[in-house]
């Protein structure tokens, strides 16, 4: 009875005694209804240790069963279809990386001449860019803009393919894996690591670029031509002279440039509510880390 209550409280009797003559005369059958019955009422999700030893025994007892249930495993872990593009493999980075590279370096290639005979003689340094300009044109005709440029499409396709196309890996090696939470060091080193390793291996066609464009000569100066010259003067050591300051420029540039860019892309989306993926996000970004890799290697 309940307490201060004249009013009986029924009994809680097994379910096994109230079960109909069918459930009685087939034992085994009777367990799974009790089993399955209790799990449910008690968790309201059957327990997985009670449909795995069940389908055990109905296999056992009923090939059927056994055929029915193989094929329904099959069919759940069939993998599911997916719109989402696979992540492109490191050999299609460094390509991409590489093509724009060689690309772009076509169109810059005449700034960069320019820069160089400013950068290392004091009379173009007087007349500055649009002198410099003016002087190389007169002097050794349009054409000498584009002194070293196939020099500068080989450092481009190895220097720039690798610093660009290995800054994903370095990123994971970094244990860069959640743009949200990596810190901007973390992607500064991977940037630094990339540019590095780029850098072994870009230095011999960036020397000979580097003398191509301050050869005064008239007539573009053969690569070949050039590299015997530098052989010949100066052996293998030759075309990773300066390796050293090259590499250190590499590291902070890329650094400065891959950390920033990946930076930048979060704070913009974060302004202007633009997609990650955009390019206008994109341009963005790189023109915000076009500048201070601008501000830290120059």
């Amino acid at each position: 009875k309940r307490q201060g209550s004249s009013q009986e409280v029924p009994e809680l009797r097994s379910p096994a005694r109230h079960q109909p003559s069918l459930f009685r005369s087939r034992p085994t059958h009777s367990i799974y209804c009790i089993c399955g019955t209790a799990s449910l009422t008690i968790s309201f999700v059957p327990s997985p240790f009670f449909h795995s030893s069940q389908n055990r025994k109905m296999s056992l007892s009923n090939p059927a069963f056994s055929s029915t249930m193989s094929s329904s495993s099959q069919t759940s872990t069939r993998p599911m279809a997916t719109s989402a593009a696979a992540a492109p493999s490191l050999l299609q980075q460094v390509g991409m990386a590489g093509g724009a590279a060689v690309i772009t370096v076509t169109f810059i290639h005449p700034i960069d001449v320019v820069k160089t005979r400013i950068q290392i003689s004091s009379e173009y340094g007087a007349l500055g860019m649009a002198g410099s300009t003016k002087k190389i044109i007169a002097g050794e005709g349009v054409t000498a803009l584009w002194k070293g440029v196939n020099a500068a499409w080989l450092r481009e396709s190895s220097y720039t393919s690798l610093r660009l196309g290995l800054y994903e890996p370095c990123k994971v090696a970094f244990g860069c894996t959640d743009p949200e939470s990596t810190t901007f060091l973390k992607k500064f080193a991977a940037g630094s690591a990339a540019g590095g390793l780029g850098s072994l291996a870009g230095n011999p066609f960036d020397v000979l670029k580097t003398k191509m464009m301050a050869s005064e000569a008239a007539g573009s100066p053969s690569i070949v031509a050039t590299a015997k010259e530098l052989m010949n003067a100066q052996g293998v050591k030759g075309f990773y002279r300066g390796i050293d300051s090259n590499i250190m420029r590499a590291m902070v540039l890329n650094g400065t440039k891959m950390g920033v860019y990946d930076q930048a892309k979060g704070v913009v989306v974060g302004l202007t509510g633009l997609e990650r993926t955009s390019i206008v996000t994109s341009f963005l970004s790189a023109a915000t880390a076009g500048f201070f890799m601008t501000c830290t290697v120059s």
